[in-house]
């Protein structure tokens, strides 16, 4: 479970549904939704900084790069491949279908 959180794919969910609870929440326009907003900072934030806050709980640590390497998975890719390269260089070009 740590593991899946802290991966690329487990940030993106976080970002979602994070962003889900602070439009719910903001979309709501009741103080109870205020604060489903507030709380949907927390798992949208932390995906997007790559911070782990269940890590610490666990004795591991709590940046993603570092409980990645402690849980022995490969480093991921960055959260957005902007290089269309898998990650593999920031330098790369993109790739083309015409060669």
């Amino acid at each position: 479970m740590i593991g899946f959180i802290a991966s690329r794919s487990g940030r993106w969910v976080r970002i979602l549904a994070g962003t889900g609870m602070v439009l719910g929440g903001l979309g709501a326009g009741t103080a109870r939704g205020a604060a489903v907003a507030l709380t949907g900072l927390v798992p949208l934030l932390a995906g997007a900084l790559d911070l782990c806050l269940l890590g610490p709980l666990m004795g591991l640590p709590l940046r993603g790069a570092d409980l990645r390497r402690a849980l022995g998975q490969p480093e991921d890719a960055p959260l957005l491949d902007l290089a269309h390269d898998g990650g593999r260089s920031p330098y790369a070009p993109p790739s083309t279908l015409l060669h």
